[in-house]
């Protein structure tokens, strides 16, 4: 315990948990687009998810020194109330599922990456909580996009350039070809930037489920460029 108490990364020790039963809750009248901002000039990756209205939907610290993916997950920035968790089941391979859970371990539900299938286009399955069959996919939908992005994103002008020209996106679709959410990378200077769409109807639970799959697929791409 002494070891997280002395690192300003580590979650507050006092922070109570969300009631799991308000995790619904929390999500409801939130307006849509959601922008997701992506901080990438800190040693621990923090991400932030604000609604249309500015509302905070979510803030996102990813736990660092860690051989399996850890992120935690907290109803704002001030780290006061935590919401949800995401854990990896291995350590980082292609076929790591994470799991995410709510601050009393309810089951949200899980991701996974479809292995070789991502290689040129990403590839995620997302299961709803009990389920074996994937319940959404999410998709690259333009992965040339994400080619020229990983050549020029990390030069600042040419980042704002390129993302203008080819707004990187991933959509999540139910099993019957129904839309729910699309995420599209937006440009900007020293940090990451997406909006998070909603195109189909879902459930504050689903809607859940679906944000913390985008969150952990920001994170991934991320590092394979």
């Amino acid at each position: 315990m002494s070891s997280d108490l002395s690192n300003p990364y580590a979650s507050p020790v006092s922070a109570p948990p969300v009631p799991t039963d308000a995790l619904s809750t929390h999500l409801e009248g939130i307006a849509f687009p959601l922008r997701v901002t992506f901080r990438i000039l800190t040693l621990a990756p923090r991400i932030d998810i604000t609604d249309a209205n500015g509302r905070s939907v979510l803030h996102a610290r990813q736990k660092l020194f860690r051989l399996r993916e850890h992120v935690e997950l907290f109803t704002d920035a001030s780290r006061s109330s935590r919401l949800a968790e995401i854990k990896a089941d291995r350590i980082i391979d292609w076929s790591a599922r994470y799991r995410f859970t709510d601050a009393w371990n309810g089951e949200i539900g899980t991701m996974g990456r479809k292995g070789w299938r991502s290689l040129w286009r990403a590839h995620y399955d997302v299961f709803n909580p009990g389920d074996s069959i994937p319940d959404f996919t999410i998709r690259e939908e333009n992965p040339f996009a994400k080619v020229m992005d990983g050549l020029f994103g990390q030069i600042p002008l040419l980042n704002f350039i390129t993302v203008l020209l080819f707004h990187p996106r991933y959509l999540a679709s139910r099993s019957s070809g129904d839309h729910a959410l699309r995420l599209i990378k937006r440009p900007a200077f020293w940090q990451g930037k997406f909006d998070i769409e909603q195109t189909g109807p879902a459930s504050p639970r689903e809607i859940m489920n679906l944000l913390l799959s985008f969150l952990m697929l920001v994170l991934l791409e991320r590092r394979r460029g």
